[in-house]
């Protein structure tokens, strides 16, 4: 390629030239000259998907699994606006991403797609980068990278499509991103948390999505301390070995759990903003010690105020700790040595009992626990059936599972497993989605991971209703029918869509799903028939 190049080389060129190797997307007029070029000239892999949105998404999962950028393409005007929902959804979980957006042409303010992207992408809280003129592309592109990195959210860079055949001179420009950890915590405040955590009887650890990478160190303080660690939702499968691991804290812990947090008289949190799951709405958290550590000042005090706050990384932080408890010779607080770790991880079982034509949900999660594949990823759309999949579920460890609920949405699942599975092709993708987020929008990408030849195997529960809402009038007496649909055979569409799917609606059934999907060769769905009246209440 020589130095002087068009604008869609050189945008194709930069987005390489910051280590992109897989971009997700949806062609249009202002974006397929790059994409071609990205893929012919510069070696990458572009995985088209059959919505815009999705390749948002897509692309989110792909960052989250891999711990790369993710870089997701579309064009102008409607193909961007398709993309409001799952730019929330990456927004809110502090996903770096790149979004390389077409604009209509800067020449023509009345062309028939035009709208305000900026204002657009601002209500998302997504951020936004103009690409200026030719002569800037190069810049540009390196100012979406560099604040995707360090703001840790999607940047949509915007690419008018009358500067794509017009010429630039192309020089590498990157803007490296200093990764070391962020600060150290010291003074008043960093003695006063110590001196809360030397003087608890029964402190217990407390890990978020802002801790993964301080694991060991984490550990460490909780064998000096004697306590109990525990885990957030995002953080789910940090501590699979330990062995006093409780789990995930809050609405989702076990009876046993929740008790055992209850009783608790300082929690240390790491990397969490204590959102009301975690805390249920305060009522975990009420007459103990809350000692909170975070780099994100935007974390602390947003709906509970604890007792010492400390804007600080959270693997030096413990560290700073458990020096500083050994210099004083504290003693352990032996709250460990009184816990029973099976029971506190132990969640109800099922009923075994379940209507003619239906299967019993968490009899069934039970088993799928057991006979799916361990060194899976697992995935969650949003729905009534997806708090007993985090609980009953287990993962090998956070970065292989995602779940799409950032923004309360459903219809995001299918499109984010696709993702995951791209950035871990050794590894097995399970989905589990509701029959509702299905037709929203697993039903547009299952294709996809046929034509991709993915490893993925989706477990729809359908309950021919929407859930959440049936539960809420079931609960005031009302009538629930208007909830309830008559939806086609999900096992059907995925065979007509290229995959293969079975329908369960007994035990026998079950475990001949279950035999076929040793021998799957490309995606697999099983459908579970399920009462509506059956599945228990979201546990939020």
């Amino acid at each position: 390629m020589s130095p002087q190049t068009y604008v869609y080389q050189s945008i194709a060129r930069a987005t390489k030239d910051h280590g992109t190797t897989k971009m997700f997307g949806l062609m249009g007029d202002a974006n397929l000259f790059m994409v071609d070029s990205f893929v012919r000239e510069c070696g990458g892999s572009f995985i088209p998907a059959a919505h815009e949105g999705s390749t948002i998404l897509m692309a989110a999962a792909y960052a989250h699994v891999s711990g790369k950028v993710g870089v997701a393409t579309v064009t102008h005007g409607p193909a961007l606006a398709n993309c409001v929902t799952a730019l929330v959804e990456a927004t809110r979980g502090h996903t770096p991403l790149v979004v390389l957006a077409g604009d209509t042409p800067v020449a023509n303010p009345r062309h028939l797609q035009s709208i305000d992207q900026r204002e657009l992408v601002k209500v998302t809280g997504a951020g936004f980068v103009q690409l200026r003129t030719p002569a800037t592309v190069t810049e540009d592109v390196a100012q979406a990278f560099y604040r995707a990195q360090v703001e840790r959210r999607p940047i949509v860079l915007n690419m008018p499509a009358d500067f794509m055949w017009q010429e630039s001179e192309y020089g590498i420009k990157i803007l490296n991103v200093f990764t070391k950890p962020g600060g150290v915590a010291e003074g008043d405040t960093l003695d006063n948390a110590i001196g809360m955590i030397a003087s608890a009887r029964r402190p217990l650890i407390l890990a978020g999505g802002g801790a993964i990478h301080a694991r060991d160190a984490l550990m460490r303080l909780a064998d000096r301390l004697e306590a109990p660690l525990a885990t957030t939702l995002r953080a789910k499968g940090l501590f699979n070995d330990h062995p006093y691991n409780i789990d995930i804290f809050g609405t989702l812990s076990t009876p046993a759990a929740y008790d055992l947090i209850a009783q608790s008289d300082c929690i240390i949190c790491f990397g969490t903003a204590l959102h009301d799951f975690t805390t249920d709405r305060g009522k975990l958290m009420k007459d103990k010690r809350i000692i909170q550590i975070d780099v994100d000042p935007t974390a602390i005090g947003g709906g509970l105020h604890p007792d010492a706050a400390l804007i600080a990384d959270a693997g030096l932080t413990a560290q700073t700790i458990l020096y500083w408890l050994n210099e004083a010779e504290i003693p352990a607080s032996g709250f460990t040595r009184e816990l029973d770790t099976a029971t506190l991880t132990a969640h109800v079982p099922g009923s075994g009992k379940a209507s003619d034509g239906f299967v019993n949900y968490v009899d069934t999660l039970e088993r799928l626990e057991n006979a799916l594949p361990k060194d899976r990823v697992l995935v969650t759309d949003g729905g009534r059936f997806m708090t007993e999949v985090w609980c009953r579920l287990s993962v090998p460890n956070p970065h292989s599972f995602v779940s799409t609920v950032s923004f309360g949405a459903i219809g995001l699942g299918l499109q984010t497993a696709i993702g995951a599975a791209v950035a871990a092709p050794d590894q097995p993708v399970i989905l589990f989605s509701g029959d509702g987020g299905f037709m929203m929008g697993g039903i547009n990408e299952f294709n996809t991971a046929v034509r991709l030849g993915l490893d993925l195997i989706v477990i729809i529960a359908n309950d021919s209703a929407y859930g959440a809402e049936h539960i809420q009038f079931v609960d005031r007496k009302m009538d629930p029918s208007l909830t309830e649909f008559t939806w086609p055979s999900f096992a059907e569409i995925a065979t007509s869509l290229g995959g293969e799917g079975y329908e369960v609606r007994s035990n026998d059934q079950l475990e001949q799903a279950l035999l076929a999907l040793e021998k799957r060769t490309g995606p697999f769905l099983i459908e579970l028939r399920l009462d509506p009246a059956d599945v228990p209440a979201m546990r939020i």
